[in-house]
């Protein structure tokens, strides 16, 4: 801009519609010049300028098409709570500084903070302020309601988690939360469900839900505004939760509904069209982590974009745009999914379904330069597809075929022929590049090609015990049909693998 004030000749001015809009300028100002927002977290090295040049002019960025977009740090314990222990003492503000910074880069603005072992708001004072002063929207997950953290109850609850055997000192707990936090920018989670994670009784008593959520909102007036439609809050229709809402319950509305995937990325239900005439709008809490039954998954990234792009776009056009959050595990090994995620609730009109190749070697431009990143793109989606057919942890000795078409032998070469590319590369890459790299690219392929593989052995040795085993012999790991005759199949060791490709 030319002599925006006395005695400036030129500058460049950077200006937000409010404090997270500027925030989000700077922080394009930074990527563009070379910092990816994964600088710190996955040790992405910052590219060098002598000079740095702006053309002239005036550049605008639209609004989001999603309100609220944010990650939920869930079943973070042992990885992401061992690392947070040994690097920052506890889940204080220094470690949340990381975060928030990460959120603003990629243009999130809402948490859901850890929770297994931690309480955000007491464990350290200072971490809503910091939340404030970065300008990221705090919240509490689905079963924890009223801005308070489920051990908070486990180290001040007095008596049972039981509205109706010990509603005044559940109401005193929640007045204490919204108190405490109600000069912070925060979403208010309403409604309860049972104490750790669970149904809050064996029947769907919509009648008690609604007196909760009824003097739940009391609480919000008296302490935060008497206008309970300037207070964000949130329903979230989780599990069991959204049986209330089909057998009739109905809240404010003001309140939003935050509708749910199934925990493995299929959402459940989208608002009809008389339900997207509410003010309080609709999201959707979706998964790329889960701990809970019947089986977990919780180690590797195993969400493919394209499953991203085809449910959170239904999200989008049936309406649910106020709120999406992701909950995300222990945030490292999602980092491309994350991404993505937040980047199409800036805009889904970006990324059609046909233009998906193009964000991922977008990506792998901006993290380890051009000449490799269509192939690296290739790498990263290919082995997300193959470990979305199978998450690691629900693979067994028999999931793959043993005797049949071959199938077990192709899925564990289709992995290794993925490694052996993700390692020619590594070794291609300029050595400040190299720890990036193997975070984001190789460990993850090369840990799926050596579970699969180990899982397909295990089932070979189980076949040729029961082969072997006598008629009357129990073999209790033998559950592989082997009545047709085996295929070759040399399974070599990882280590064998690479000798005989030129590698070590």
């Amino acid at each position: 801009m030319a002599r925006p004030w006395p005695g400036v000749d030129q500058a460049l001015i950077i200006a937000g519609s409010d404090k997270r809009g500027t925030i989000f300028g700077i922080y394009d100002l930074s990527e563009q010049i070379g910092v990816s927002p994964w600088y710190w977290w996955a040790d992405v090295p910052v590219q060098h300028h002598d000079q740095l040049f702006i053309r002239p002019g005036r550049y605008v960025q639209d609004e989001p098409a999603v309100k609220y977009r944010g990650i939920f740090l869930n079943d973070e314990a042992p990885a992401l709570t061992g690392w947070v222990r040994e690097k920052f003492g506890d889940y204080n503000h220094q470690f949340y500084e990381k975060v928030f910074e990460l959120l603003l880069r990629l243009k999130a603005n809402y948490l859901w903070p850890a929770m297994w072992n931690s309480a955000f708001n007491e464990d350290d004072p200072l971490n809503p302020r910091v939340a404030d002063e970065y300008g990221i929207v705090m919240g509490t997950s689905h079963h924890e309601p009223m801005l308070r953290a489920q051990q908070e109850w486990k180290r001040h609850g007095n008596g049972a988690w039981d509205y109706s055997t010990n509603g005044e000192a559940l109401r005193a707990f929640w007045t204490e939360g919204v108190h405490r936090n109600r000069n912070f920018e925060s979403i208010t989670t309403l409604a309860m469900r049972g104490d750790g994670d669970l149904p809050m009784s064996r029947e769907t008593n919509t009648a008690l839900l609604e007196r909760i959520v009824t003097d739940q909102r009391k609480i919000i007036a008296e302490n935060v505004n008497a206008d309970l439609s300037q207070v964000p809050q949130v329903w979230a229709l989780y599990k069991e939760v959204q049986d209330y809402y089909e057998k009739g319950m109905r809240v404010p509305d003001d309140v939003t509904l935050l509708w749910c995937d199934d925990n493995w990325g299929n959402i459940r239900r989208l608002p009809t069209a008389e339900e997207r005439q509410r003010k309080g709008g609709a999201g959707v809490y979706y998964h790329f982590d889960y701990v809970g039954g019947p089986r977990s998954y919780k180690w590797l990234n195993t969400i493919p974009i394209t499953k991203i792009q085809e449910q959170m776009n239904l999200a989008y056009h049936y309406g649910a745009n106020r709120i999406w959050i992701v909950n995300v595990g222990d945030l490292k090994p999602m980092e491309f999914p994350i991404e993505f995620f937040l980047d199409f609730a800036w805009n889904p009109e970006k990324w059609p379904a046909d233009s998906l190749g193009n964000f991922g070697r977008a990506w792998a431009t901006r993290e380890f330069g051009p000449e490799h990143a269509s192939e690296i793109a290739d790498i990263v989606e290919t082995y997300t597809k193959f470990n979305g057919r199978r998450k690691p942890e629900l693979l067994e000795p028999t999931t793959y075929s043993l005797i049949d078409y071959r199938e077990a032998e192709t899925v564990v070469a289709d992995y290794q022929r993925l490694a052996l590319r993700a390692e020619k590369l590594y070794e291609a890459m300029p050595e400040e590049k190299k720890d990036a790299f193997y975070q984001l690219v190789v460990y993850p392929v090369k840990a799926s090609a050596v579970v699969n593989e180990l899982l397909v052995t295990v089932g070979r040795i189980a076949c040729t015990r029961s082969r072997a085993a006598p008629p009357q012999t129990n073999w209790q790991i033998a559950r592989v049909d082997c009545s047709a005759p085996m295929q070759p199949f040399p399974i070599t060791t990882i280590t064998g693998w690479r000798a005989a490709n030129g590698t070590t």
